[in-house]
């Protein structure tokens, strides 16, 4: 019976000391935050610094300080640091690629909304996109916006009279050249010019 219980009184103490260590570690880190936090107030009010920069180093320390605590207390349970590290690294890396992916496709909703609000252009006008010197990309009449592309109607006597379809963002990125509806003409360029 001796036995049984200096086995259940040894567990019982290794659980007590594992979570006295757990609630040690998110007291300090609890402390040291809140030192960090009222640091940054004192240093905010004695030097003339923006809120637009504490803020964000606020946050940035504290999810840092909570962070290392975090991982202190796995670490105390048993999970390895190089286990968490590979899973956050891997996470890093799937979000980046997948932020990535989207952030075209992001591109062009922001700028449709903008092109739909501000009205660089609208449905008639006859627009050119231009790269430095000069150099025209595209050039047509707009015919459709939507949450993606522009859809331009090149004119029949550029020799194509295709339809081309831009990607929103790419009227934000290059020089724009606008005629409003049929009010002006665009004017023909001299080949020797």
């Amino acid at each position: 019976m001796s036995e049984r219980w200096l086995i259940f009184s040894q567990r019982w103490s290794d659980q007590l000391l594992l979570g006295l260590q757990i609630l040690l570690i998110l007291l300090v880190a609890y402390i040291l935050q809140r030192l960090v936090v009222r640091g940054l107030s004192r240093l905010g009010s004695r030097y003339p610094l923006p809120p637009e920069l504490l803020l964000p180093l606020r946050g940035g320390i504290r999810w840092f300080i909570i962070g290392g605590a975090l991982i202190m207390v796995l670490e105390r349970v048993g999970v390895s640091a190089t286990v968490i590290w590979t899973a956050f690294s891997g996470f890093v890396a799937v979000a980046a690629v997948a932020f990535f992916a989207i952030w075209s496709v992001l591109s062009n909703l922001l700028c449709a909304v903008l092109i739909m609000t501000v009205g660089p252009f609208r449905l008639g006008d006859m627009v050119e996109l231009v790269e430095s010197f000069d150099k025209p990309i595209v050039k047509g009449r707009v015919i459709d916006i939507n949450l993606l592309y522009t859809t331009l109607e090149e004119s029949a006597d550029s020799g194509t009279g295709a339809i081309v379809q831009v990607p929103n963002s790419l009227f934000f990125q290059k020089v724009l050249r606008r005629w409003r509806g049929t009010e002006i003409q665009p004017p023909h360029h001299n080949a020797h010019e």
